[in-house]
C-alpha cells in the first residue's frame, strides 16, 4: 500500500488567505458589508379621510385619517391657529395601521385654520397637514336693510349700494370678517356699518348678503361672531 501524501499546511493558508482577500475587495468595490447601516427617516404621509368643521358651540371637531407608513404609536394632534400660534386641541397615538381619532368639544366661536400634525418618532420624521377651516358657530338674531337707503354712506366708510356684500353691526369694528351660515349656504363678509338698533337684533345684513344666504324677513342665524 503507497503512503498517502499530505498536502502542504503552507499551500493551504496561502489558498485560504487570496479568497479572504478576494471577497474583500469585492465587498469594497460594491459596497457591501457585514456591517448594518443606517437607515433614513421617513417624512410620513397623513390622509384625512373624515372630517367635521363646522360646527356650533358646545359641540366636537371630529377628524379621522391615517399615518403613512402604518406604525403603531405615533403620536398625532390637531391643531388649531389662533394669536398666531399653532395650539393642540385634541392628541391620539395611532394603531399598528396608522389609524387616528381626534375630536375636541369647542364653546368659543370663530373661525381658524386647522391641521394634523404628527410627531417625530425613531424613523420618522415630524409631519403636517392643513385641513380647512374650523368654524364655531351661534345663533343670533338678525335682518336685512337696502332698499330706500341705497346711494347713503355707511358708517365704515363708502356707500351703499345693491350690490353691496357687508353687514352692520353696533360693536364690532369696521372691516371685521364674519362668517355667517343659514341652511346649507355660508358666506364670509365684513363689518361695513353700523345697526341694527331694533331691540334683540344684532346684525342688520345688506340685501346682496341676505340674498346670498337665502335669508329673509328676520330671525336667527348662524354667526361665528
Amino acid at each position: 500500500m503507497r503512503p498517502k501524501v499530505a498536502r502542504p499546511a503552507a499551500a493551504g493558508a496561502l489558498f485560504a488567505a487570496f479568497s479572504c482577500a478576494g471577497v474583500a475587495g469585492a465587498q469594497a468595490q460594491t459596497g457591501t458589508s457585514d456591517e448594518p447601516t443606517a437607515t433614513a427617516a421617513m417624512k410620513p404621509r397623513i390622509a384625512v379621510g373624515y372630517r367635521k368643521l363646522d360646527v356650533r358651540a358646545g359641540r366636537s371637531t371630529a377628524v379621522r385619517g391615517r399615518v403613512s407608513p402604518g406604525i403603531a404609536g405615533l403620536t398625532v394632534s390637531l391643531q388649531l391657529r389662533r394669536d398666531g400660534v399653532w395650539k393642540p386641541i385634541d392628541r391620539d397615538r395611532t394603531d399598528a395601521a396608522g389609524r387616528f381619532r381626534l375630536r375636541e368639544r369647542l364653546r368659543r366661536t370663530g373661525t381658524t385654520p386647522l391641521r394634523v400634525r404628527v410627531a417625530d418618532a425613531p424613523g420618522v420624521l415630524p409631519g403636517k397637514r392643513r385641513i380647512g377651516r374650523l368654524n364655531v358657530y351661534r345663533y343670533a338674531e338678525a335682518s336685512w336693510y337696502g332698499p330706500g337707503l341705497y346711494g347713503s354712506a355707511t358708517a365704515c366708510g363708502g356707500s351703499l349700494y345693491p350690490g353691496r356684500l357687508g353687514v352692520a353691526n353696533k360693536s364690532l369694528p369696521c372691516g371685521t370678517m364674519v362668517k355667517f351660515k343659514h341652511g346649507s349656504r355660508e358666506l364670509r363678509v365684513p363689518v361695513i356699518d353700523r345697526g341694527p338698533y331694533v331691540g334683540g337684533r344684532e346684525y342688520d345684513l345688506t340685501e346682496a348678503t341676505a340674498r346670498r344666504l337665502g335669508f329673509d324677513g328676520h330671525g336667527a342665524i348662524l354667526t361665528t361672531r
